[in-house]
């Protein structure tokens, strides 16, 4: 008998999977991706998620790409220091988009969905990304995505990610934040605390809903 609360089943088949990018400014067109790391979830038997894998990869600044140094500020890049080993955004999402479909095999799911902190800008830049480099096997959903700045609204009435996450009574560490792997491993951990927050109320409806079929 299959389990109804598998992952598979959670998210009408899609595989959460968390992205975070830090790049060279805000325009996903012209400005370079220079970090990206996915993290993804793992599901168990009660339906609850926790963080699982992380991979991350530095990324080569594509040639003509704008960098802002207001940004790079931030993100404490140095896009061409020599020890970075950064490669090309070609082979960065060719690598991770591999795991992550093979992530997506092996939950059962269809095809994964991007999560993340204002999601919209890690999606945007990840699309952008995909269409410069041609690249034709993309895992996750070109438009739909879970945003947990919006999520941590409704949940703890926050939405900057540094809030949302000492408010959830979770560790913050604000040296590591704006590293693309922190800042998605902290978001998994906010996604899926949310999640598990509402399993309960989710659990009661999929059981109302087998019960209605017998």
């Amino acid at each position: 008998m299959s389990n109804p609360f598998a992952i598979s089943e959670r998210f009408r088949g899609f595989l959460p999977v968390v992205v975070d990018v830090e790049t060279g400014g805000f325009n996903s067109r012209t400005d370079a991706l220079l970090e990206i790391a996915a993290v993804l979830v793992e599901s168990h038997e009660d339906g609850t998620l926790t963080r699982g894998k992380t991979i991350r990869y530095h990324v080569k600044p594509f040639e003509g790409s704008n960098m802002e140094a207001a940004s790079l500020a931030v993100n404490g890049i140095d896009p061409h220091h020599p020890l970075r080993l950064a490669i090309d955004e070609k082979e960065a999402l060719r690598k991770l988009f591999g795991e992550v479909r093979v992530a997506v095999k092996e939950s059962g799911c269809s095809r994964a969905i991007l999560v993340g902190h204002n999601a919209s800008f890690d999606l945007g830049f990840l699309n952008e990304a995909i269409a410069r480099n041609s690249i034709k096997r993309n895992p996750f959903h070109p438009f739909s995505c879970f945003d947990t700045a919006t999520l941590c609204g409704v949940a703890f009435g926050q939405t900057v990610l540094a809030r949302a996450v000492q408010t959830a009574g979770l560790p913050w560490d604000e040296d590591s934040a704006h590293s693309a792997a922190y800042d998605a491993e902290i978001t998994t951990d906010i996604f899926c605390k949310i999640v598990n927050q509402f399993q309960p109320i989710y659990s009661a409806t999929t059981k109302n809903q087998h019960s209605s079929v017998q």
